[in-house]
């Protein structure tokens, strides 16, 4: 169902987690489900995956995630600020111990100069306080290919913010 690289390390992820006894959220807007998918995909994610948040519309990522309605009128949806409380809300909303949240512009339509098609920011978060933000420019690849590069892109954060102190 997925290409051969995601679900490498989609496999990685749950057994490493499932190892070390991680339990993930997801919180997407632009990838819609697809991380959590990929995640689930693999046999025995039950022990590691806690939940996931699709949250399309500026209303769901307020109600869902508690995300400022003054930061999406401030800086938008896609954008870091965005990004960081959909993470951090995704874990006050769960029983996870990191999130992983991606807010983008998938296309084909949507873009503009400021925020062109295939922007995504990424962020991820942890109990502990731990957080990396990563802005991506994948460039108007078309929607599908946007969509992927997140979910690689988002599979590996969560990787790396799982290895920090």
């Amino acid at each position: 169902m997925w290409p051969a690289d995601i679900e490498a390390t989609a496999r990685a992820i749950i057994a490493d987690f499932t190892a070390r006894g991680l339990k993930v959220a997801t919180a997407e807007s632009c990838t819609g489900g697809l991380i959590a998918a990929a995640l689930t995909e693999i046999a025995g994610s039950s022990s590691v995956v806690d939940r996931g948040f699709v949250t399309y519309s500026n209303e769901a990522k307020i109600e869902m995630l508690g995300v400022e309605a003054a930061t999406l009128a401030a800086h938008g949806a896609v954008s870091r600020e965005t990004a960081a409380e959909m993470a951090k809300g995704a874990l006050a909303r769960s029983g996870a111990d990191l999130a992983i949240a991606v807010t983008g512009i998938a296309g084909p339509s949507g873009g503009s100069a400021e925020k062109p098609v295939g922007l995504v920011h990424l962020a991820a978060a942890g109990r502990r306080g731990k957080f990396v933000h990563r802005e991506m420019r994948y460039g108007d690849i078309g929607r599908d290919a946007v969509r992927l590069a997140t979910v690689r892109t988002a599979l590996g954060l969560l990787g790396e913010i799982s290895q920090e102190p």
